[in-house]
């Protein structure tokens, strides 16, 4: 069976606003089976966003994990990540998971993997997908030479690596915590 492929998520916060964004195009090996996926949701009552990379039921089931972990740290992003993060790799059933997450809230934006890994990125911008390391490039870019609003700025990236990555497509999505 081909694995799905096609993701690209970009999130970043700046200037007091938060933003997270994804493509709707989903593949299985080189057709597009569908066009308009929504790869983002808004967690933990509006507070924080999440993105997912992978396999969609393994993404959900992270997710849903971490909302959990969220609750049981009382809103703590980093210390949910982290209590996910290690869960993630020790469980036998979540360790086959094949998922990454991108989380955002209004002060913190972080990449979770199955590898046991909680990366925050020293300018706020987190990527994951096959058009993440694109909309990347283009993410830092605008942040040094624009006035652009986060959101502008993550649906201007997407776009760039939709026009790059066979695996993404302009039909663009983006949530913004204020």
């Amino acid at each position: 069976m081909e694995q799905f492929k096609a993701t690209t998520i970009i999130g970043m916060v700046h200037n007091g606003q938060a933003a997270l964004g994804g493509d709707g195009q989903v593949s299985i090996g080189n057709t597009i089976m569908k066009h308009n996926a929504m790869k983002i949701r808004k967690i933990a009552d509006g507070k924080v966003l999440c993105g997912f990379a992978g396999a969609s039921a393994d993404a959900f089931t992270l997710m849903e994990r971490f909302e959990d972990k969220l609750q049981q740290y009382r809103g703590n992003v980093n210390r949910a990540a982290v209590e996910l993060a290690k869960e993630w790799r020790t469980d036998k059933y979540l360790r086959r998971l094949e998922a990454m997450l991108a989380v955002i809230s209004n002060d913190v934006a972080l990449v979770v993997s199955g590898n046991g890994d909680v990366i925050e990125p020293d300018d706020k911008i987190v990527a994951i997908g096959s058009g993440g390391m694109y909309a990347l490039a283009a993410a830092k870019m605008l942040m040094k030479h624009s006035k652009l609003s986060a959101k502008e700025m993550v649906a201007e990236a997407l776009k760039t690596a939709s026009d790059i990555c066979i695996y993404t497509n302009d039909k663009i999505n983006v949530e913004v915590i204020e």
